[in-house]
């Protein structure tokens, strides 16, 4: 499936914005809004009003957003649970290493599970924040599984960004800074965001619906579980051979975002690893060094403009001339030696 029209969207309203989630962040030291860089280039070339791509490839000292959700949930994990003397989370890379920034920041142990086949280079970076790796013979969702069961010991919080419980739905809350900022820096008739299990995605479905704009979901074409879960009308699992874009390898959404999801996302789109990759050597020949999942937007982009499977989609959004277009670049080059590979491709 390369594209898909959410029938459901606009039956319910999205619930609104985080407004202490922003307040929270601006107090932590080191904070600063992320740049939004334009692209009137690609504009150009795609036949629209504007391309903005908002630059999470440094944010309060990691490169990737991950860090707005884990440290917003961790405040809230702590104010319930006082006692905390260890945050536990599973993660695909950029959320455990956000946790343990997170955990290392407020003199807490941690504990990341990772799925087998996480990155090297993540797994590191998850240790150098001073988190305990723990790499599982599964899948993503099997480490989500280990991480709730470490999660029921005395003293041990989990800072989930998927599933049902308070905490997911605080990464989500977590998430409204960026688009707080993205509103003071401009002005947007359509945001493409990446989706893993979809917490990022219900953060943009709350920010435009606010903003008057439309949200589409951009998905690997390896692991499309939210386009599944449209097409069923309910969340649903999926088999994920593998994909490039590690940080959106999943197999279902987070059940705290799916109302959201299912009023807010107007469609996805589908994408390919090489479309990612070739997305990516674009950005890097413009100074921006985005990984896989935060070039993904783009070749989003411009499969929505150009590709004839998204004709319906292109319509439903109203895709045309003045459409000024937010892309939401998640993440810098996590794993370097992947990144480097990537944009030196043939």
């Amino acid at each position: 499936m390369r594209a898909l029209v959410n029938a459901a969207a606009g039956r319910a309203a999205p619930a609104p914005p985080s407004a202490a989630a922003p307040v929270f962040h601006a107090g932590l030291e080191g904070y600063h809004p992320t740049p939004l860089r334009e692209l009137p280039a690609i504009a150009a070339e795609l036949g629209l009003g504007a391309v903005g791509l908002k630059d999470e490839s440094a944010r309060l000292g990691l490169p990737a957003f991950k860090i707005l959700g884990a440290s917003w949930a961790t405040e809230q994990a702590l104010r319930a649970q006082p006692q905390t003397t260890t945050l536990v989370a599973a993660s695909a890379g950029n959320h455990g290493r956000a946790v343990a920034h997170e955990a290392a920041r407020r003199g807490l142990d941690c504990r990341v599970m990772l799925p087998a086949r996480s990155a090297p280079a993540r797994r590191a970076a998850i240790a150098g924040e001073g988190a305990e790796v723990v790499v599982i013979d599964g899948d993503y969702e099997q480490a989500v599984a280990l991480a709730e069961a470490e999660a029921r010991r005395p003293g041990v919080a989990l800072i989930a960004d998927v599933g049902a419980g308070d905490g997911a739905a605080d990464v989500i809350d977590g998430y409204a800074t960026l688009f707080s900022e993205a509103a003071v820096q401009g002005t947007f008739d359509l945001v493409l965001v990446p989706v893993g299990v979809g917490s990022l995605a219900a953060a943009a479905a709350r920010f435009a619906a606010q903003a008057g704009a439309r949200v589409i979901a951009v998905e690997p074409e390896r692991a499309a579980c939210l386009a599944a879960s449209l097409a069923a009308g309910r969340p649903v699992a999926i088999p994920t051979p593998g994909t490039a874009m590690a940080g959106m390898d999943c197999a279902e959404v987070s059940l705290a975002a799916w109302p959201d999801l299912q009023a807010g996302i107007a469609g996805v789109v589908t994408v390919s690893d090489d479309e990612a990759r070739a997305a990516m050597r674009e950005l890097a020949a413009l100074g921006l060094r985005i990984g896989d999942c935060g070039a993904a937007p783009l070749a989003g982009l411009r499969a929505l403009v150009a590709d004839s499977a998204c004709a319906a989609l292109r319509e439903a959004v109203r895709l045309g001339r003045d459409t000024e277009v937010l892309l939401i670049a998640t993440e810098g080059a996590t794993d370097p030696e992947a990144y480097a590979r990537a944009v030196t491709a043939a």
